[in-house]
């Protein structure tokens, strides 16, 4: 039966379609996770938890299933969100996550070029390590990132943007 399971839920992440030229967040919600009923979707996590406990699954699966997320809906309000605020800025590209069950990203390409040559970019991502959501990787240089930095919601990451844009140095 655990393999079962296992294989039930790639399956129910894995979308109709490539999502390799997604844009937005909204253009990868094309699984069963998206659609299926709320309570189908966290009664397969939890089975599936049960034969991994590292089971992959998006940041909003994990809340929504801790309690802490209202429902999907509202996880894809603060995907949407991010995405409308850092969408309309110059420099900010949307990478949808490579695999199923990871989410996507947003990468600031300018930071890629520091001084000393080529960096990993700052990236904002989502979490459901604290109730903000939102978090920040700064750019940094060779394989270890830096601990994210925790905001408090979409709205701390809108006033914060001038300051995150500007960071070019690795910490």
């Amino acid at each position: 039966m655990e393999p079962i399971v296992g294989l039930e839920w790639s399956r129910a992440l894995e979308p109709s379609g490539d999502i390799g030229l997604a844009t937005c967040p909204a253009d990868t919600r094309r699984a069963w996770i998206h659609q299926a009923h709320e309570d189908q979707v966290r009664a397969l996590y939890r089975a599936v938890l049960r034969v991994d406990a590292r089971a992959r699954a998006p940041w909003w699966v994990r809340a929504l299933d801790s309690g802490r997320l209202a429902s999907r809906a509202a996880g894809f309000a603060v995907e949407d969100q991010v995405n409308g605020l850092l969408a309309i800025r110059p420099g900010w590209v949307y990478v949808p996550g490579t695999g199923y069950g990871e989410d996507g990203y947003w990468e600031f390409v300018p930071s890629e070029s520091g001084l000393t040559g080529p960096m990993a970019p700052t990236t904002v991502q989502l979490t459901d390590a604290h109730d903000g959501w939102v978090e920040i990787v700064p750019a940094h240089l060779g394989e270890i990132a830096p601990t994210p930095r925790w905001l408090d919601g979409v709205a701390e990451l809108g006033a914060r943007l001038d300051e995150v844009e500007a960071v070019d140095q690795p910490d």
